[in-house]
């Protein structure tokens, strides 16, 4: 298990690349008053600790026509086959989050459809037809007011303890 000790000044680097992945190391450097070569350095430590893992493009569902989000709260005829159940998940290509969760149901799954009628495809011929899947409940939505990457608290000293 590895540990890494947050400062004030990687607190403001996580901020700023939070909201802009590929805001140039100089930019962050001039904001964060130090050298371009400490912000590389710090990110590539931040990287090695596990705090960064990764940066992505994010593409708007809807321009892929993608035009239905729903939430799927997942029951379980067998809590002990959970892993055999998310390894089926992970094969569906609509599910882009999936979440063991508290509460009524085990697993809370999130998709992208284009339309209802294939929501209902792969609700009925894909999820529902797998083993230890009790049942279901969907949850469509109709909005997505806010839409955001983890926020990043106020510049004070935290430590992060990793998982390796």
């Amino acid at each position: 298990m590895s540990s890494y000790h947050i400062d004030p000044v990687d607190q403001k680097i996580l901020s700023y690349l939070v909201k802009n992945a590929r805001m140039p190391f100089l930019e962050i450097a001039r904001e964060c008053g130090v050298s371009g070569a400490a912000i590389h350095q710090r990110y590539k430590r931040l990287e090695a600790a596990g705090v960064i893992t990764g940066s992505r493009l994010q593409v708007k569902p809807q321009a892929l026509g993608l035009n239905v989000c729903a939430f799927v709260s997942i029951t379980l005829s067998d809590s002990t086959k959970y892993s055999e159940v998310i390894a089926n998940l992970k094969k569906i290509p609509e599910i882009v989050e999936c979440h063991f969760v508290t509460g009524k149901y085990a697993i809370l799954a999130k998709l992208y459809c284009l339309d209802n009628d294939h929501l209902m495809e792969v609700l009925l011929n894909t999820i529902q037809k797998f083993p230890y899947i009790q049942s279901t409940d969907t949850m469509i939505s109709l909005d997505e007011p806010i839409e955001r990457q983890v926020w990043v608290k106020d510049f004070k000293s935290t430590s992060y303890t990793g998982r390796d």
